[in-house]
């Protein structure tokens, strides 16, 4: 069965355009959708997946009625293909059950990957970056009175860990950091009474 679906943006933008061609092309059934192409959760885009059956084609005006991005144009495609079902942009001339068709959704894949790499090179050279000028991605460096603070609460042996920590808005692991820095080397231990374990000395 060949399935249309059709979208505009708005309710105040019509679909006689795209139901006119979809209906040239031979589509038994179509979904019309108001709703932003940005959105991958349309109602109507959904209940098409849902009825979609093994050797059905879905057919769209252009490109950018079904999707915005590459990515999930391309996610689009390989739930078409795990479902055997080809896919027809009329205006854009593609069609997955020719060679042709089919090599473009192969294109489209390289091109999102490698659009992903692209953006992972360009935060590890950002981070890179931020390091060389004194600046460290993530948790910002904890402040002198902060420190001064927990040390003094972690010293006073009326607080578990996880309270101070909550406290003073830290990890245990950066508590336990400026502890050992501070050569304490006793422990305290971390349950709802906060007090050291007399069996332990």
């Amino acid at each position: 069965m060949r399935i249309g679906y059709a979208r505009v943006s708005t309710d105040d933008q019509n679909l006689d355009m795209q139901l006119d061609a979809l209906g040239k092309a031979g589509c038994e059934r179509v979904y019309e959708e108001h709703a932003s192409g940005k959105n991958t959760e349309r109602p109507e885009l959904q209940r098409m997946l849902d009825a979609l059956r093994e050797g059905d084609t879905v057919v769209v005006y252009k490109l950018d009625r079904i999707s915005r991005s590459v990515q999930d144009l391309e996610s689009l495609a390989e739930t078409f293909a795990e479902a055997g079902v080809e896919f027809v942009s009329i205006c854009d001339q593609i069609d997955t059950t020719t060679a042709m068709g089919r090599f473009f959704f192969h294109i489209m894949g390289a091109v999102a990957e490698l659009e992903r790499d692209i953006i992972v090179e360009r935060t590890k050279a950002g981070l890179a970056a931020a390091r060389a000028r004194g600046r460290v991605g993530g948790r910002k460096p904890v402040d002198k009175k902060t420190v001064t603070k927990m040390l003094a609460l972690y010293d006073s042996k009326q607080m578990t860990v996880p309270e101070i920590c909550d406290e003073c808005n830290v990890s245990k692991g950066t508590l336990y950091k400026y502890v050992n820095e501070r050569g304490a080397g006793r422990d305290i231990l971390e349950d709802e009474h906060g007090k050291e374990d007399d069996a332990n000395g």
